[in-house]
Protein backbone atom coordinates (compact mmCIF):
# COMPACT_ATOMS: atom_id res chain seq x y z
CA UNK A 1 0.00 0.00 0.00
CA UNK A 2 1.29 3.57 -1.06
CA UNK A 3 1.29 5.49 1.74
CA UNK A 4 1.55 8.93 -0.28
CA UNK A 5 -2.06 8.15 -1.76
CA UNK A 6 -5.12 8.05 -0.89
CA UNK A 7 -8.69 7.78 -3.32
CA UNK A 8 -11.18 10.15 -3.89
CA UNK A 9 -13.81 8.45 -1.29
CA UNK A 10 -11.17 9.21 1.73
CA UNK A 11 -10.79 12.42 0.63
CA UNK A 12 -14.14 13.25 0.04
CA UNK A 13 -15.16 11.60 3.55
CA UNK A 14 -12.06 13.78 5.57
CA UNK A 15 -13.33 16.91 4.06
CA UNK A 16 -17.56 16.30 4.69
CA UNK A 17 -16.12 15.22 8.44
CA UNK A 18 -14.44 18.66 8.60
CA UNK A 19 -17.48 20.47 7.27
CA UNK A 20 -19.63 18.67 9.99
CA UNK A 21 -17.42 19.04 12.44
CA UNK A 22 -16.64 23.02 11.84
CA UNK A 23 -20.22 23.40 11.15
CA UNK A 24 -21.29 22.32 14.88
CA UNK A 25 -18.95 24.56 16.86
CA UNK A 26 -19.44 26.99 14.39
CA UNK A 27 -23.51 26.69 15.05
CA UNK A 28 -22.68 27.24 19.24
CA UNK A 29 -20.97 30.22 18.07
CA UNK A 30 -23.44 31.72 15.75
CA UNK A 31 -26.44 30.77 18.36
CA UNK A 32 -24.44 32.87 20.53
CA UNK A 33 -23.57 35.88 18.20
CA UNK A 34 -19.59 35.72 18.22
CA UNK A 35 -17.64 37.38 15.49
CA UNK A 36 -16.76 33.77 14.12
CA UNK A 37 -19.62 31.96 13.46
CA UNK A 38 -20.86 29.02 11.41
CA UNK A 39 -19.25 29.82 8.09
CA UNK A 40 -15.76 30.77 9.49
CA UNK A 41 -15.85 27.79 11.73
CA UNK A 42 -16.44 25.69 8.50
CA UNK A 43 -14.31 27.24 6.49
CA UNK A 44 -11.26 27.39 8.85
CA UNK A 45 -11.72 23.89 9.94
CA UNK A 46 -12.16 22.75 6.17
CA UNK A 47 -9.46 25.27 5.05
CA UNK A 48 -6.87 23.04 7.45
CA UNK A 49 -7.84 19.77 6.56
CA UNK A 50 -7.35 21.17 2.80
CA UNK A 51 -4.08 21.97 3.54
CA UNK A 52 -3.12 18.40 5.79
CA UNK A 53 -3.91 16.77 2.71
CA UNK A 54 -2.08 18.17 0.48
CA UNK A 55 0.61 18.33 2.73
CA UNK A 56 0.39 14.27 2.73
CA UNK A 57 -1.11 13.53 -0.51
CA UNK A 58 -0.47 16.46 -2.87
CA UNK A 59 2.73 15.54 -3.95
CA UNK A 60 2.62 12.32 -4.57
CA UNK A 61 4.31 11.91 -7.96
CA UNK A 62 7.72 13.33 -6.34
CA UNK A 63 7.50 10.27 -3.57
CA UNK A 64 9.76 7.90 -5.39
CA UNK A 65 12.38 10.98 -6.43
CA UNK A 66 15.73 10.34 -4.90
CA UNK A 67 16.81 13.45 -4.15
CA UNK A 68 12.85 14.34 -2.63
CA UNK A 69 12.73 14.33 1.15
CA UNK A 70 8.43 14.17 1.86
CA UNK A 71 7.52 16.87 5.17
CA UNK A 72 4.10 15.69 5.60
CA UNK A 73 3.92 18.31 8.90
CA UNK A 74 5.53 21.86 6.72
CA UNK A 75 2.57 22.65 5.35
CA UNK A 76 0.30 21.63 8.36
CA UNK A 77 2.87 24.04 10.87
CA UNK A 78 2.32 26.95 9.13
CA UNK A 79 -1.60 26.61 9.76
CA UNK A 80 -0.96 27.19 13.04
CA UNK A 81 0.61 30.74 12.61
CA UNK A 82 -1.97 31.75 9.92
CA UNK A 83 -5.12 30.83 12.34
CA UNK A 84 -3.09 33.12 15.21
CA UNK A 85 -3.56 36.00 12.72
CA UNK A 86 -6.30 35.31 12.37
CA UNK A 87 -7.62 34.76 16.21
CA UNK A 88 -5.72 38.09 17.21
CA UNK A 89 -8.67 39.89 15.11
CA UNK A 90 -11.39 38.88 17.22
CA UNK A 91 -10.13 40.31 20.42
CA UNK A 92 -10.57 43.68 21.27
CA UNK A 93 -10.44 45.24 24.68
CA UNK A 94 -13.60 46.64 26.14
CA UNK A 95 -13.09 48.56 29.76
CA UNK A 96 -11.58 46.56 31.68
CA UNK A 97 -12.34 43.28 29.82
CA UNK A 98 -10.76 41.61 26.99
CA UNK A 99 -13.33 40.12 24.44
CA UNK A 100 -12.80 38.13 21.87
CA UNK A 101 -10.31 35.61 23.50
CA UNK A 102 -12.68 32.24 23.36
CA UNK A 103 -13.29 32.98 19.82
CA UNK A 104 -9.84 33.22 18.78
CA UNK A 105 -8.68 30.18 20.87
CA UNK A 106 -11.78 28.06 19.35
CA UNK A 107 -10.61 29.16 15.58
CA UNK A 108 -6.88 27.90 17.17
CA UNK A 109 -9.00 24.28 18.31
CA UNK A 110 -10.48 24.41 15.05
CA UNK A 111 -7.39 24.57 12.85
CA UNK A 112 -6.34 21.87 14.77
CA UNK A 113 -9.27 19.35 14.54
CA UNK A 114 -9.03 20.27 10.96
CA UNK A 115 -5.30 19.01 10.34
CA UNK A 116 -6.05 16.30 12.30
CA UNK A 117 -9.28 15.29 10.31
CA UNK A 118 -6.90 15.56 7.22
CA UNK A 119 -4.30 13.42 8.45
CA UNK A 120 -7.26 10.54 9.09
CA UNK A 121 -6.81 10.92 13.03
CA UNK A 122 -10.93 10.87 13.36
CA UNK A 123 -11.52 9.42 16.99
CA UNK A 124 -8.86 12.74 18.45
CA UNK A 125 -10.75 14.65 16.14
CA UNK A 126 -13.91 13.78 17.12
CA UNK A 127 -13.57 13.67 20.74
CA UNK A 128 -11.87 16.95 20.42
CA UNK A 129 -14.79 18.77 18.78
CA UNK A 130 -17.08 17.02 21.46
CA UNK A 131 -14.72 18.41 24.18
CA UNK A 132 -15.04 21.98 23.03
CA UNK A 133 -19.01 21.78 22.11
CA UNK A 134 -19.14 20.86 25.66
CA UNK A 135 -16.96 23.55 27.18
CA UNK A 136 -18.57 25.96 24.71
CA UNK A 137 -21.94 25.21 26.37
CA UNK A 138 -21.58 24.06 29.46
CA UNK A 139 -18.80 25.97 31.00
CA UNK A 140 -19.81 29.18 29.63
CA UNK A 141 -23.12 28.56 31.78
CA UNK A 142 -20.46 28.11 35.15
CA UNK A 143 -18.87 30.67 34.36
CA UNK A 144 -21.77 33.46 33.97
CA UNK A 145 -23.10 31.94 37.09
CA UNK A 146 -20.24 31.24 39.34
CA UNK A 147 -17.80 33.47 38.77
CA UNK A 148 -19.12 36.35 37.55
CA UNK A 149 -20.01 38.05 40.49
CA UNK A 150 -16.17 39.28 41.13
CA UNK A 151 -15.82 40.99 38.38
CA UNK A 152 -15.00 44.43 37.64
CA UNK A 153 -17.51 46.72 36.11
CA UNK A 154 -17.26 49.82 34.63
CA UNK A 155 -20.78 52.45 35.28
CA UNK A 156 -20.61 55.53 32.66
CA UNK A 157 -22.83 58.30 33.91
CA UNK A 158 -24.06 61.50 32.07
CA UNK A 159 -25.29 63.81 34.68
CA UNK A 160 -26.43 67.65 34.68
CA UNK A 161 -23.96 69.60 36.71
CA UNK A 162 -25.62 70.75 40.07
CA UNK A 163 -28.41 67.15 39.94
CA UNK A 164 -28.18 65.05 42.99
CA UNK A 165 -27.42 62.37 41.39
CA UNK A 166 -24.50 61.94 42.90
CA UNK A 167 -25.75 61.73 46.01
CA UNK A 168 -28.75 59.12 45.05
CA UNK A 169 -25.52 56.93 43.75
CA UNK A 170 -23.32 56.94 46.39
CA UNK A 171 -26.60 56.50 49.12
CA UNK A 172 -28.13 53.33 46.43
CA UNK A 173 -23.96 51.52 46.35
CA UNK A 174 -24.03 52.26 50.39
CA UNK A 175 -27.43 50.75 50.74
CA UNK A 176 -26.73 48.14 48.39
CA UNK A 177 -22.92 47.19 49.80
CA UNK A 178 -21.55 47.66 46.23
CA UNK A 179 -17.93 47.49 46.74
CA UNK A 180 -16.85 51.04 44.67
CA UNK A 181 -13.38 50.43 43.44
CA UNK A 182 -13.27 53.85 41.55
CA UNK A 183 -15.01 57.29 41.03
CA UNK A 184 -13.80 59.64 38.24
CA UNK A 185 -15.83 63.05 37.01
CA UNK A 186 -15.59 64.47 33.85
CA UNK A 187 -16.31 68.04 33.22
CA UNK A 188 -14.92 68.06 29.63
CA UNK A 189 -16.97 70.24 27.40
CA UNK A 190 -17.31 67.52 24.79
CA UNK A 191 -19.84 66.05 26.78
CA UNK A 192 -21.71 69.76 26.73
CA UNK A 193 -21.37 73.16 28.66
CA UNK A 194 -24.23 71.50 31.28
CA UNK A 195 -23.32 68.48 31.44
CA UNK A 196 -20.37 66.25 33.24
CA UNK A 197 -19.41 62.11 33.48
CA UNK A 198 -19.43 60.10 36.31
CA UNK A 199 -17.28 56.95 35.96
CA UNK A 200 -17.88 54.40 38.89
CA UNK A 201 -15.76 50.98 38.92
CA UNK A 202 -17.32 48.67 41.39
CA UNK A 203 -17.59 45.09 41.80
CA UNK A 204 -21.54 44.13 42.23
CA UNK A 205 -22.39 40.27 43.77
CA UNK A 206 -24.90 39.29 41.16
CA UNK A 207 -26.88 40.26 38.40
CA UNK A 208 -29.81 41.59 40.41
CA UNK A 209 -27.97 44.16 41.97
CA UNK A 210 -26.83 45.28 38.77
CA UNK A 211 -30.05 45.68 37.12
CA UNK A 212 -31.10 47.22 39.73
CA UNK A 213 -28.98 50.27 40.03
CA UNK A 214 -29.11 50.80 36.30
CA UNK A 215 -33.08 51.31 36.67
CA UNK A 216 -32.23 53.46 39.49
CA UNK A 217 -30.17 55.48 38.08
CA UNK A 218 -32.42 55.27 35.03
CA UNK A 219 -35.31 56.68 36.39
CA UNK A 220 -32.89 60.00 38.10
CA UNK A 221 -34.40 63.53 36.22
CA UNK A 222 -30.52 64.78 35.65
CA UNK A 223 -29.25 60.91 33.90
CA UNK A 224 -29.05 61.87 30.22
CA UNK A 225 -27.02 58.34 29.38
CA UNK A 226 -26.11 55.14 30.97
CA UNK A 227 -23.44 52.86 29.75
CA UNK A 228 -22.23 49.47 31.80
CA UNK A 229 -19.13 47.67 30.69
CA UNK A 230 -17.15 44.61 32.10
Amino acid sequence: MNPWHIDALELTFRLVLSFLLGGLIGFEREMNNHAAGLRTNILVCMGSTLIMLLSMYGFEMFADEPNVRMDPARLAAQVITGVGFLGAGTIMQKGLSVKGLTTAATLWVMAAIGLAVGAGFYYPAIICCALVFGSLRILNKIEHRFMAAGRSLILRIQIVKGSNCLNELQNYLTAKEVRVKNISIDNDEQFGKSMQQVTVTFVASNNKIRIALLNKLNRLPGVKSLKLEG
